[in-house]
């Protein structure tokens, strides 16, 4: 997926544990895991605008977009998390 989220970068930075995080931002723990491992198809608005003000960053913070052409050149290197077949 070209669209990488970052909130385990955020996170770490605040040393905030995910439970405080799904908390204040108002969403489940476990839609924060799925945010977190890019199974997410959406974010609404109002919930990038929550983790935003919990976090104090910009959109950008949390969210990259990689040219598939990158990732896929990354995942035969076998960089980036992900290993070749």
């Amino acid at each position: 997926m070209p669209i990488v989220v970052r909130i385990d970068v955020e996170l770490a930075k605040r040393k905030m544990s995910v439970g405080e995080f799904a908390e204040r931002v108002g969403i489940t723990p476990a839609n924060v895991a799925v945010l977190k491992n890019g199974r997410a198809k959406a974010v609404r608005f109002n919930t990038l605008d929550a983790m935003c003000r919990v976090l104090h960053c910009q959109p950008g913070d949390l969210l990259e977009w990689v040219d598939d052409d990158d990732a896929s050149a990354g995942a035969e290197r076998g960089v980036g998390g992900e290993e070749s077949p």
